[in-house]
């Protein structure tokens, strides 16, 4: 079981489509995003700035615009209070926005914090992060692996299986050293013993 996220940002095709087993919440203006893509949300929460008002639908929470939470979060944090630990964020990068396209990447943070695994996908992108521990991602023919620090320095990262490999290296957020490596066919381990990563994957 997933969580599924439709944001007010940029609408992408989707990379895996909800099963009934899985949960999604419509934040605000991504109730545009789930009509487009043919998908009835189990819950539609915000503040309804985006969509300017509330469409007929049974199952609405209503919050108030002036708020510490983004929409975006506000369903984040619903999904982990229903004991989701997988998510799935679409609408989150893009358009005219890009300080919600910051503070949804720091979400990802937030839910590996909580051990949960978020996936915020853009326009032939997806970002992930860990929080000390490792991840494996696919084997893919071709594409670009960014990896960066979030906070503190983090310590003894190691990447392996891609283009550039590195052992028990340290990477500091005023530094982007582990941007644009390549995958070249096989699975890459990526693992930081003590501190957070953002990862993002590109298309070629």
């Amino acid at each position: 079981m997933a969580c599924y996220i439709f944001g007010a940002g940029e609408f992408i095709a989707l990379r895996t489509l909800p099963t009934e087993d899985d949960y999604v919440i419509a934040a605000d203006g991504g109730w545009l995003a789930c009509q487009k893509a043919r998908i009835q949300p189990n819950l539609l929460l915000g503040d309804f700035d985006s969509l300017q008002n509330v469409p007929e639908f049974p199952h609405v929470e209503r919050v108030p615009v002036e708020k510490d939470d983004t929409d975006m979060m506000l369903a984040i944090k619903r999904g982990l209070a229903l004991g989701h630990r997988e998510f799935h964020m679409y609408g989150g990068m893009g358009g005219s926005r890009t300080d919600h396209t910051v503070a949804n990447l720091q979400s990802l943070l937030y839910l590996a914090n909580r051990g949960a695994q978020g996936w915020l996908y853009g326009d032939g992108e997806v970002y992930t992060a860990i929080c000390n521990t490792n991840v494996t991602l696919p084997a893919r023919k071709k594409g670009i692996l960014s990896v960066f620090c979030l906070g503190a320095d983090a310590k003894n990262v190691t990447i392996r299986g891609g283009q550039y490999e590195v052992e028990n290296a340290t990477l500091s957020a005023d530094f982007p050293l582990g941007v644009s490596n390549h995958f070249v066919g096989k699975e890459i381990e990526i693992s930081v013993g003590q501190g957070s990563l953002l990862i993002g994957i590109c298309e070629e």
